[in-house]
């Protein structure tokens, strides 16, 4: 029998951690179970991998994940003595519309999900730089299918905003599988075709803000790894376009997937490349990125820097309101909810619920999924400071909108409804609305 040597790297990892065995295998079964494959290790297979047992290909990404959270650094498979994995996409510059195609085909067939690592974040993740991507044309490789021309680019851009507002009515299990199939079936092609430079520049950037779109219906779902994937390849095609813009709300947007997850630390360092990315931002670019700036500050608990950002983005939007009114963009009932979660993160839960409020006064009604998640938000925290006859009429108008949408947040927010009512239910107003709810809420999501 064959002698094991033990696996001097992961035991290094191991002790720089300073959990016990029991620790290390509840947060690989935390991961597992995050990514939609639960798990029961316990300390014997801990035990095993410090002696030298491989474990199981599709368990070693969650052990790196595990360990790069605890760690705050990316730990890579020969860091924690493992064996390189496939060279599935070694390259973030290579293939990028090879890599579109695999991820669009498995995402557009609800039967072909089980992607590995599909819904786990990782904290680990290699994020270009703007240097990185700025111009790399061979990012996309020319093919000789056929010749495009700016009308197929205002056809990819029209799209775009089609799947964007149904994605705001509908929630994103709606229009992503759309989404993804329009990527294989028109976009992908359109990357591959010959074309005039500028041509080419204009195409990828209108891929570039599908991919982007795609992966912010990801994270609705919660299937987190295939969101950051479409958001890579969406950084890798503004990118090679040029293009700013995109780069810069791409970045804000895994800044926002960071924080809604709790992990501030990476929420603000995203944010902050993304406004050290943005040139000359205007106004209301300016805005919407420091309102993210401020929320993942405050989470992180760097109240100064929140308090500070959250001013720059108070005055960038007064600014930019006085210039011009632009329905769908960063607007002032986005900044009041960053106002919210500011307050709300340094303990002024008064002041956030307040800030709440006039959000949802201002939001425009077609943002349905938003309200969903918001007035859920404002419910919780109602309740939170013993308003219970408040929230239930917040939660209450949830439920006149919740059964529009199709959306994995929305259904979050009314599992969370459930169990914040259960310990209320004597209450005449809390009962009534539990039973409303039972109505219009879907089997797989009733409290058992």
């Amino acid at each position: 029998m064959a002698h094991r040597e033990p696996n001097a790297e992961l035991e290094r990892l191991h002790r720089e951690t300073r959990w016990t065995l029991r620790q290390f295998a509840q947060e690989v079964n935390r991961l597992g179970t995050q990514r939609g494959t639960p798990l029961r290790y316990r300390e014997p297979s801990v035990h095993q991998w410090l002696n030298g047992h491989m474990p199981k290909e599709d368990v070693r990404p969650l052990i790196l994940e595990a360990l790069a959270r605890k760690l705050g650094r990316p730990i890579t498979h020969s860091e924690a003595g493992f064996p390189q994995p496939p060279a599935e996409s070694s390259s973030y510059l290579s293939g990028t519309a090879e890599g579109l195609l695999d991820l669009g085909r498995r995402d557009m067939d609800p039967s072909r999900r089980s992607v590995l690592g599909a819904g786990l974040f990782s904290v680990a993740l290699t994020v270009p730089n703007w240097p990185d991507v700025m111009g790399r044309m061979e990012a996309v490789h020319k093919g000789k299918v056929q010749r495009i021309g700016m009308p197929d680019v205002q056809s990819v851009i029209a799209m775009t905003e089609r799947l964007s507002d149904l994605d705001d009515q509908f929630g994103g299990r709606t229009a992503r599988p759309l989404a993804a199939a329009y990527m294989v079936n028109a976009v992908v092609p359109y990357l591959r075709a010959d074309a005039p430079e500028h041509v080419r520049k204009a195409m990828m950037a209108a891929a570039s803000d599908l991919s982007y779109l795609t992966g912010y219906m990801a994270v609705d779902e919660g299937v987190h790894g295939i969101a950051q994937r479409y958001y890579l390849k969406a950084l890798e095609l503004a990118g090679a376009a040029e293009d700013h813009l995109t780069y810069c709300t791409t970045l804000r947007g895994m800044s926002v997937q960071a924080v809604d997850l709790g992990h501030s630390a990476e929420a603000l360092r995203l944010a902050d490349a993304a406004a050290a990315a943005s040139p000359q931002a205007g106004p209301r670019m300016r805005a919407f990125l420091a309102g993210q700036q401020a929320h993942a500050a405050a989470q992180e608990g760097d109240d100064r820097t929140a308090l500070r950002c959250l001013n720059e983005a108070e005055v960038a939007m007064e600014k930019a309101e006085s210039q011009s009114k632009t329905f769908g963009s960063y607007n002032p009932s986005s900044l009041a909810y960053h106002v919210g979660q500011v307050r709300y993160e340094l303990g002024d839960v008064a002041g956030s619920i307040a800030s709440l409020k006039e959000s949802d006064k201002l939001r425009p009604t077609v943002f349905r999924r938003t309200s969903v998640r918001y007035l859920s938000m404002l419910a919780e925290r109602q309740l939170q400071v013993g308003h219970l006859e408040a929230a239930c009429e917040t939660w209450g108008r949830v439920l006149d909108v919740y059964p529009l949408v199709q959306s994995g947040q929305c259904d979050r927010s009314i599992s969370a409804m459930y169990s914040r009512l259960r310990p209320h239910l004597k209450n005449s107003a809390a009962r009534d609305l539990f039973e409303r709810g039972r109505l219009v809420t879907p089997a797989r999501l009733l409290p058992r």
